[in-house]
C-alpha cells in the first residue's frame, strides 16, 4: 500500500520502501516519544522523509532504552520513535522484529557524553521531543489504497512523561524542559476517572493531518 503524509495541510503521497513500517503499523504502537528534526516541517516531516527504518535497543544506567530510528535518503536520521510505559508494547515488539536491528552505538566515555549534550544546549539544537499519538486516516478523494499518517499531542502517565523528558535531555533536544511541564498540563485538564483512557486515546488537533507542536 503506498503511504501518504500531510505536508502545510496538503496529503502528499508516494510509494514506500520495503523497508518502512506501514502507517497502521506505526498507528498500533499506541503512545511514542516522537524525536523530529527542529527545523519547520513539524512532527511528520522526518516520516515524509524517511526510506528506510531500524530498530534499536539500549541499555544504559536508566535501563533499556528501545527506539524505531527512520533514515532519509542520505543516511541520516531523520525521525525517532521511543517506546514509553504507556505504548503498547505488543504492537512495539511485532514491528520491530521485522525491521533490521541498528548497529551497536560507538563507545563513548561519559566526559565525550557530556560534551556532546553541552554542544546541544549551547548550538543549535538538531532535535525537538514531542509526545505522541499516531493515527491514520483517508487522505481523501484522489488517494485512493494510500494511508495518512496523522498525529496528536497524547496525555501520558507520569512515568511516562518522566521518561519522555529523559528521552528528550539525553538527546539535547531544544524543547527538552518543557517536555515533562506539557505532559503533566495536558494530563491536568483531564478529570481522574477519564485519565486511564485518555493515554489510549489522542485528543484530536483542530487539524487531524498535522501534529500539534509543542513551543520551542
Amino acid at each position: 500500500m503506498a503511504r501518504a503524509c500531510s505536508i502545510g495541510g496538503v496529503p502528499a503521497a508516494w510509494e514506500p520502501s520495503g523497508a518502512l513500517p506501514r502507517p497502521r503499523e506505526l498507528a498500533a504502537l499506541g503512545t511514542v516519544a516522537c524525536l523530529y528534526p527542529a527545523q519547520p516541517g513539524g512532527e511528520l516531516a522526518g516520516w515524509c522523509r524517511a526510506h528506510r527504518a531500524v530498530a534499536r535497543s539500549v541499555m544504559d544506567s536508566d535501563g533499556l532504552q528501545a527506539s524505531l530510528d527512520f533514515h532519509d535518503g542520505g543516511g541520516g536520521c531523520c525521525w525517532r520513535l521511543f517506546l514509553l510505559p504507556d505504548s503498547d508494547f505488543l504492537a512495539w515488539e511485532r514491528l520491530a522484529s521485522r525491521l533490521p536491528a541498528a548497529a551497536p552505538p560507538a563507545a563513548a566515555g561519559i566526559a565525550d557524553r557530556l560534551w556532546r549534550g553541552l554542544a546541544g544546549r549551547l548550538g543549535t539544537p538538531r532535535w525537538q521531543c514531542s509526545v505522541l499519538r499516531l493515527d491514520v486516516s483517508n487522505p481523501g478523494p484522489g488517494f485512493a489504497g494510500h494511508a495518512l499518517l496523522s498525529a496528536s499531542l497524547a496525555t501520558v502517565s507520569d512515568l511516562g512523561a518522566a521518561m519522555a523528558e529523559r528521552i528528550a535531555r539525553q538527546h539535547a533536544a531544544g524543547n527538552a524542559a518543557q517536555v515533562h511541564e506539557c505532559c503533566c498540563e495536558r494530563a491536568a485538564r483531564v478529570s481522574p476517572p477519564a485519565v486511564g483512557a485518555a493515554r489510549h486515546r489522542a485528543t484530536p488537533p483542530p487539524d487531524r493531518q498535522s501534529a500539534t507542536r509543542i513551543p520551542s
